[in-house]
């Protein structure tokens, strides 16, 4: 079987660095999805809209290529322990595909590439391909006793805020964005080895923006927003089962 994406996403998130590790963390995320000429039909999405939440099947486009490993070190235990493969969602998986919870904020029938599918609570990078949607339903898949393993614990946030350096540029930006950019940066995309480190400079593409940024004693600060330049997409990614 030949799996071929039906659609590709366009985010607010330009590039891996920065994007939150699961869906929902920052609810104020954005993006959409734009069908491929040969599913580009109303009809198939016939009903959609009744649905709030969707998953989405994508492929890890930007990694595939450096393959799989039987263990990985997640981000949850420090990048220090490791796990199998399989119980975890790393990105180094052998068929490189990916399940993300978003909500679906609308539909859009009237622009030029529509029928798009307009999207909350992103976790992906510009250029992802998606492979399939199926609609969530809580009634069987919320399950508020499942157990989490070494998951179980929150996720620790930082404080954000805004050097004078940065203030001006950040504040011409959207409300939706400066949201977006504190919960992101709140949830600290640092690698975990690297944690410790508070002289670095570090850099994520959000909205358009090179958002710089270092983190000293528990505290996130913005120190730059130079504009990042244009977005581009990866070619559609084909992955064989």
């Amino acid at each position: 079987m030949t799996l071929e994406p039906i659609a590709v996403v366009r985010s607010c998130f330009g590039g891996k660095f920065g994007i939150p590790r699961q869906p929902g963390l920052c609810p104020s995320a954005w993006g959409e999805l734009v069908f491929h000429d040969a599913y580009r039909s109303p009809e198939a999405i016939r009903g959609i809209e009744g649905f709030s939440h969707l998953w989405l099947i994508f492929g890890f486009h930007e990694t595939i290529d450096q393959g799989w490993n039987p263990t990985v070190r997640p981000p949850r235990l420090g990048g220090n322990q490791r796990v199998g493969v399989f119980a975890s969602r790393s990105t180094f998986r052998p068929n490189g595909l990916g399940l993300s919870l978003v909500s679906l904020e609308g539909v859009d029938l009237d622009a030029k590439d529509s029928p798009k599918l307009l999207l909350g609570g992103l976790d992906l990078v510009d250029g992802t391909p998606i492979f399939d949607i199926k609609p969530y339903l809580p009634y069987t898949e919320s399950l508020p006793d499942a157990t989490t393993g070494f998951a179980n614990d929150e996720i620790p946030r930082l404080a954000v805020e805004v050097a004078d350096s940065a203030r001006a540029d950040f504040s011409q930006l959207p409300d939706r964005a400066q949201a977006l950019i504190r919960e992101a940066l709140s949830l600290d995309p640092r690698p975990a080895v690297r944690m410790k480190d508070s002289d670095r400079v570090f850099g994520a593409l959000f909205c358009g923006h090179n958002v710089r940024f270092t983190v000293k004693h528990g505290v996130c600060r913005i120190i730059e927003l130079p504009p990042a330049p244009a977005l581009t997409f990866s070619p559609p990614c084909r992955i064989r089962l």
